[in-house]
C-alpha cells in the first residue's frame, strides 16, 4: 500500500503538537506558524490552524454502533493497538468509543477504538488479527 496525505483544522498547534507528537508519538516533519506535518503511521498528515475546525458528529452507522463522521485513521498492528489504548488510557483521553473487537472468530477480526483530538477531529485506530482480511467483507 501507498502512505496518504491528510490535511485538516486545528485550533492551535501547541496542543497539536502535544497530543500528536506528544502523546501519539507521531514526528513532526515540516513546519511553520501556520501549520505542522506528522508521519502518523507511515502517512502524512498536515494539522492546519483556523478558527473553523469542523464538527465531528456521531451520524455513522457500522453495525450497530453509531460513529463519528469524518474520522481518519490508521491500522496498527495488534499489539501496537493494546499499547497506544494503554498509553491513552493512561492519559486519561475520553474515548468516543472504547477499545473493543468486533468479528470475533471471523477472518475481518479487528480490534478498533474512537477518539477525539484537541481540537475535536475524530481519529479511529484499528489492529486486525490477520492482517491480510483489511479488506475482507
Amino acid at each position: 500500500m501507498r502512505p496518504f496525505h491528510f490535511a485538516f483544522l486545528v485550533r492551535d498547534l501547541e496542543s497539536t503538537r502535544r497530543f500528536y507528537g506528544g502523546l501519539l508519538g507521531c514526528r513532526e516533519g515540516r513546519s511553520t506558524e501556520t501549520w505542522a506535518d506528522f508521519d502518523f503511521w507511515g502517512n502524512q498528515i498536515s494539522a492546519h490552524v483556523s478558527e473553523h475546525a469542523p464538527v465531528t458528529r456521531p451520524c455513522g452507522h457500522v453495525d450497530d454502533v453509531v460513529v463519528p463522521i469524518p474520522h481518519v485513521g490508521a491500522i496498527l498492528a495488534w499489539d501496537e493497538f493494546d499499547a497506544l489504548a494503554r498509553r491513552l488510557e493512561a492519559a486519561g483521553v475520553a474515548f468516543v468509543i472504547r477499545p473493543t473487537v468486533r468479528y470475533v472468530g471471523k477472518p475481518a477480526e479487528q480490534a478498533t477504538m474512537f477518539f477525539l483530538d484537541p481540537s475535536g477531529n475524530a481519529i479511529e485506530m484499528k489492529a486486525y488479527r490477520d492482517p491480510e482480511h483489511v479488506f475482507t467483507a
